[in-house]
């Protein structure tokens, strides 16, 4: 968001401007006060169906970031509002009888009635009309130059032109009501509690003095065995007293209009229609629980402001406010998404010790971090090591309990592998090997980053045979000339490093017999190809090479090339062995029904789809050294409409245990070429955390996790096991040596020829930590809360 736009040259201040603003909310008010600041000619009329008096629900907060925005548009209505706010800096969470407290979060609220009042007043002080208890028609108003469309998360007009708005209503399953107490809170606090029922959350901050806000939420399935639909206002607040005794005490809940109901995720592809524009929630909405709500909607005001400052034309403005606006937006609601669910399924943490679920409640939505957290919290975090330390040493480790490392540097055991930390390298195809041997550059590729400290580290997928290659550049494991070569690597990795090294192999499928990498990605080659087959002969793109569909022949010939493969993986030495049952390759044709289309024993359900890479993997499972683990790799998700849901993944993912696995490493999508992923930072995080929790299984997770802090963030969240990275490792071999250095974990193994070097960057790294954090701190504004404090104690 940047300045206040007085220094913009665009449209004339004595532009003449009319402007409809259907809806007297937040965000019509707000962007009324802002367009008649700056064009005190501009005739705007705000219209409101209901009275100046009336509002629903309690309370509005905002972080103090949000208020420094306010500050600097309209510095009289920012007055206003922190005169009437309450302030506070703690989040505090409370579940199984314990209490964590997390302070500099800097949030502040008031009543939703009074924010308005203040809009209100501020609006007809600058000459802004204002129509209450008056029902409009957005399509009127065709004499304006522009019509704001205002009017909240059940806008008709929206409605009506829902198909040129691209509008999509998620409806999520959870219910809610939105609630009251006259129970003073000092903290923006959460309340689990787990009933007959099932569990209920309270989400509750101050918003002046003797009153709270209170929005009670619980998954569908509780909500009907608590008998809630039957129950009117009064008797749901009852309920929800006697749930939270405990903590409300003589307080009572109340009421208005606190119906339960269910949020309404909405987007839409275009926000613009003519003259006139969506605003607030009838163009967008972001979840409770972040309270981003009213931020939302008069930070869209403050971009429409912005627009109509800076372009001459009104179309223009429109323009630019949807392109200028959007990026944000969706970052807003995508954080919002992901806390969402993990309250919709809370029930999956329940049994995590206190400290740790309270610091999933933290991390929900990745804007909070690990070291985020040792800053604000130290204390916080150093329990939350503890706690992570407690169960490695349940697990059989004499880990430190005083002085615990930090979780990524914590072992894992594997049947009798022992991981020394929890950094992985991921696989990733080189597309640089001769006739599938892999040469020089795969033992200097694997050597480096070995010996740079990863716990654990996986070869690019690996083929069973030549016809199960993607590209001619592929390793493969088939030959005795690929087993010597593969050896080789082996043995420097062991002689090297105390990294674990895991071979991973798979089969193309239809995906084979396509170009290198930086030829042209999955694209068919134009000459010396070779027949591809699938669970269904179904090419990948129209142009693709379109595969035979296997027999039971082929079937057959392809588990023994799995098996032959892992018996000369177990005598070239590796610790571990991964089946490849993702990205669209073989097997994973067979399990999702978007490539899976048969009609006998191996297609149609889900069991008749495990089928054929269960039977592979018993094979394998069967060759492979007892002692030594095996891991699966699958795609959680398609990325597309009728493929694999997350019921699907956790199903497949517990069949996989139950045949033996070890862990499953999580990815997603690459099965279908129109698949349209959703990216984002360790955007597949979700999917690993899902079947650990649900499936009872070890996972690995991987996709845009690049630092070390992440790592952290998602062990110690309990969201997997063991944490991959890709592009990060090619960038840095020394990535995780550089890690524990920063951590302090000297325990990590270092070759002696490069002793010296880890020396140094271990001494050196306290320093930089030291004058880091140094600078955060001091560099970190006091939030209002705390610089009221002084203020306080003195007055007192």
């Amino acid at each position: 968001m940047g300045e206040f736009t007085d220094g913009i040259t665009g449209r004339d201040a004595r532009a003449a401007l009319r402007i409809a603003v259907v809806g007297a909310g937040p965000a019509g008010l707000y962007l009324a006060i802002l367009v008649k600041k700056r064009f005190p000619d501009a005739v705007i009329t705000v219209y409101e169906r209901n009275r100046p008096d009336d509002t629903f629900g309690f309370g509005v907060v905002f972080s103090d970031a949000t208020l420094d925005i306010f500050e600097r548009y309209d510095a009289e209505s920012y007055a206003r509002i922190t005169q009437e706010f309450a302030y506070w800096d703690d989040i505090a969470i409370h579940v199984k009888g314990e209490v964590h407290r997390i302070g500099g979060n800097g949030f502040c609220g008031c009543a939703r009635s009074t924010l308005l009042t203040i809009l209100q007043e501020r609006a007809r002080s600058l000459g802004v009309a204002m129509v209450f208890q008056t029902e409009v028609d957005a399509e009127a108003f065709d004499d304006h130059d522009l019509v704001v469309v205002a009017d909240g998360i059940n806008s008709a007009y929206r409605q009506r032109h829902a198909e040129h708005f691209g509008t999509t209503v998620d409806l999520r399953p959870n219910r809610f009501a939105w609630m009251g107490s006259t129970r003073p809170l000092d903290a923006f606090t959460f309340l689990f509690r787990e009933t007959e029922w099932g569990p209920f959350i309270a989400h509750a901050y101050q918003y002046e003095r003797d009153r709270s806000t209170w929005v009670f939420e619980t998954d569908p399935d509780t909500f009907e065995r608590a008998g809630l639909a039957q129950l009117d206002e009064a008797g749901s607040a009852a309920l929800m007293k006697r749930i939270f005794a405990d903590f409300l005490g003589d307080h009572p809940v109340l009421t208005n209009r606190s119906i339960w109901r269910q949020f309404p995720m909405i987007r839409n592809a275009r926000w613009v229609r003519g003259n006139r524009v969506l605003l607030g929630d009838a163009k967008a909405t972001a979840h409770f629980s972040i309270g981003s709500g009213t931020k939302l909607a008069m930070e869209d005001a403050i971009a429409l402001y912005e627009a109509l400052v800076t372009e001459a034309e009104v179309p223009a403005a429109l323009a630019q406010f949807e392109r200028g606006r959007r990026e944000e937006v969706e970052k807003t609601q995508h954080a919002a998404d992901v806390s969402l669910v993990w309250f919709e399924h809370v029930a999956r943490y329940l049994d995590f010790e206190p400290v740790q679920f309270a610091f999933g409640a933290m991390t929900r939505a990745k804007a909070i971090t690990y070291d985020n957290l040792r800053l604000r919290a130290p204390d916080f975090v150093a329990r939350m090591d503890r706690v992570f330390a407690e169960g490695v040493r349940r697990a059989g480790f004499d880990v430190s309990l005083d002085r615990p490392a930090a979780p990524m540097f914590q072992p894992l055991r594997l049947r009798e592998m022992v991981v020394p930390n929890r950094v992985a390298m991921s696989p990733m195809c080189m597309y640089s090997a001769q006739e599938g041997v892999p040469g020089d550059w795969h033992l200097v590729h694997y050597g480096a980053r070995a010996i740079g400290g990863p716990g654990l580290m996986f070869t690019e997928m690996t083929c069973v045979s030549r016809d199960a290659r993607i590209t001619p550049g592929c390793a493969g494991l088939y030959t005795d000339a690929q087993e010597m070569a593969w050896t080789r690597i082996v043995d420097f990795v062991h002689a090297n490093s105390g990294t674990k090294f895991c071979l991973q192999l798979g089969h193309a499928g239809r995906k084979g017999a396509t170009k290198l990498m930086w030829e042209g990605i999955d694209r068919p080659l134009a000459e010396g190809g070779w027949e591809v087959m699938s669970a269904s002969p179904l090419p990948y793109y129209p142009d693709s090479t379109v595969p035979r569909a296997m027999d039971r022949a082929d079937m057959a010939a392809v588990t023994a090339d799995f098996v032959a493969a892992t018996e000369r993986a177990a005598r070239a030495g590796f610790d571990m062995l991964e089946l490849h049952c993702a990205h669209g390759y073989l097997l994973a044709s067979f399990l999702s029904p978007l490539t899976n289309r048969r009609t006998d024993a191996y297609g149609g359900s889900l069991e008749n789809r495990l089928r054929f890479p269960l039977e592979v993997f018993a094979a394998m499972r069967a060759a492979w050294p007892p002692h030594k683990p095996m891991s699966v790799r699958v795609s959680a998700t398609d990325w597309a409409e009728g493929g694999l849901t997350p019921e699907d993944s956790v199903a497949i993912a517990g069949a996989f245990r139950e045949a033996g696995v070890d862990l499953v490493d999580v990815s997603t999508g690459q099965t279908v070429s129109a698949a349209r992923p959703l990216y984002g930072r360790m955007f597949q995080t979700p999917f690993a955390e899902r079947i650990r929790n649900e499936a009872g299984t070890a996972t690995m997770c991987v996709g845009n996790i690049t630092t070390p802090d992440q790592i952290n963030t998602i062990l110690a969240a309990g969201r997997a096991d063991i944490v991959a990275l890709g592009r990060p490792h090619l960038a840095d071999p020394g990535f995780t040596l550089r890690a524990a250095a920063w951590y302090g974990a000297d325990g990590i193994h270092c070759p002696p020829q490069y002793a010296p070097g880890k020396d140094q960057i271990f001494r050196n790294s306290v320093r930089e930590r030291a004058d880091f954090e140094d600078l955060k701190l001091r560099g970190r504004p006091k939030t209002r809360a705390e610089l009221r404090l002084p203020a306080a104690q003195d007055a007192s």
